[in-house]
């Protein structure tokens, strides 16, 4: 499914981080008929198996990315847009695309920081994240969630989208 996969993904990521760049926000109209033709494909090339493969990496990049969502931290774009990338490549590759994306959007969070000149900031409401749970619990953090009109926002799609591309070469 992997060749298969390759043209679709790489046309809906660059319309992902197109939008997203100029817009904060992915659009339904681009990532559901993606997700549905992800299940689709699936489904006529590997049957019953392929359609439950689908499923396994829709569902585990909702479940994912649907965590830091509720923790104010991620867009729900982005959710979908993980989720719609599991239904294409299944959990085993969505799980490596995972791990390089959020690798890539640290390296680009620092960056952004640094140029930006608020790594300070940047450093504080991270160490806050990780050592106020304690205090706070899994409710979101009052100042550093998406809702928040003061927050910075970095658009996630790019990082995404490299993330992904890599997982396809590293197969």
């Amino acid at each position: 499914m992997q060749s298969i996969a390759w043209w679709p993904t790489v046309i809906v990521l660059a319309v992902a981080t197109f939008t997203d760049l100029r817009s904060r926000k992915i659009p339904n109209w681009l990532v559901l008929p993606f997700m549905v033709l992800g299940i689709g494909c699936s489904a006529w090339f590997h049957g019953w198996h392929g359609v439950l493969q689908s499923f396994e990496g829709l569902g585990l990049g909702a479940l994912l990315y649907g965590v830091l969502f509720m923790l104010g931290g991620m867009g729900m774009g982005d959710v979908k847009l993980v989720a719609a990338i599991g239904a294409w490549v299944g959990p085993q590759q969505l799980i490596f695309s995972v791990v390089m994306t959020g690798i890539i959007g640290g390296v680009m969070a620092v960056a952004w920081a640094l140029i930006g000149g608020f790594a300070g900031d940047m450093f504080s409401g991270a160490g806050d994240l990780v050592f106020g749970f304690k205090d706070r619990g899994l409710a979101p953090h009052p100042e550093l969630v998406l809702s928040n009109p003061r927050s910075r926002k970095m658009p996630y799609a790019p990082a995404i989208a490299l993330g992904t591309l890599i997982s396809f070469f590293a197969r």
